[in-house]
């Protein structure tokens, strides 16, 4: 079974087990969240958004993801800029998926 799931403006397609790094969620590592269900299917059939759906996961812990790079440069003009992110990151275990 696995459900697809939205988090962080983001879908993913999860299974129990699985570990996923999200964008940082408000929680501490080992509190249990709920995620919010767009589809359930059981490998026949695919149930959209039911009421009752429901994705349980861990909070495992809270990470960074490795370092991006922004670089402007206009030739001729001696302008270079550059800059760099790191997005905070959670990373979860799904725990249980229930349909509808």
């Amino acid at each position: 079974m696995f459900a697809v799931v939205r988090t962080g403006g983001k879908q993913y397609k999860v299974a129990a087990k699985d570990r996923l790094e999200v964008a940082l969620i408000d929680a501490k590592a080992g509190d249990k969240i709920d995620l919010e269900v767009l589809m359930t299917s059981d490998g026949k059939s695919a149930d959209m958004a039911k009421k009752g759906a429901k994705v349980s996961a861990t909070v495992i812990e809270h990470t960074r993801a490795d370092k991006i790079v922004v670089f402007k440069k206009k030739r001729r003009q001696n302008y270079r800029r550059t800059a760099g992110h790191r997005q905070d990151l959670t990373v979860i275990e799904i725990a249980d998926i229930k349909a509808a």
